[in-house]
């Protein structure tokens, strides 16, 4: 696996630019938080009684882009879930032995690149087709800015569960 470069979002930047910028470093954040661990260690539950792992997170994000960008804002009914399932919603927390992070890391880059083909072509004012099921609809600016916050926290689990797994810490 392949950790992609971080670059810090610009310090002067029209508001999309910077959207994206935090976006794509809270995306590199978590693929530097997850760099060097074999498979065994980014399946280990190293925050006890709490059972997340680094895997489980990357699969976590893999579904939460699909969901915001291909199945809110482009309103891809057929884009369903990939590591939970309305039986399991969880599922994507949850790793055995058989998930690798190659397997979770490519699904996630592909997510990542779907979501950014969905977002290149809306203004940050153009509302999502998708809608939560009480039918409220979102404009590209509240997906990124969700999807921000979504990361940050995430990374703030991965940042306790990798120094508890081999004591790296950073930013």
């Amino acid at each position: 696996m392949t950790t992609p470069e971080r670059i810090a979002p610009p310090t002067v930047a029209g508001e999309r630019i910077a959207l994206e910028g935090f976006l794509d470093y809270q995306r590199a954040t978590l693929a530097m938080k997850c760099a060097g661990l074999d498979d065994k260690s980014l399946r280990e539950a190293s925050v006890p009684p709490s059972e997340l792992t680094l895997l489980g997170l990357v699969r976590h994000m893999a579904d939460v882009e699909r969901h915001w960008f291909r199945r809110i804002l482009a309103g891809e009914t057929s884009a369903t879930p990939i590591f939970y399932s309305d039986e399991d919603l969880d599922g994507d927390f949850r790793t055995c032995e058989q998930d690798t992070a190659e397997e979770a890391f490519t699904v996630w880059r592909a997510e990542v690149a779907a979501a950014r083909e969905a977002a290149g072509g809306h203004s940050l004012d153009d509302l999502s087709v998708g809608t939560r099921a009480n039918g409220d609809r979102f404009d590209l600016r509240w997906i990124l800015l969700h999807m921000i916050e979504e990361y940050a926290r995430h990374n703030g689990h991965a940042d306790l569960i990798r120094e508890r797994i081999d004591g790296a810490t950073g930013s």
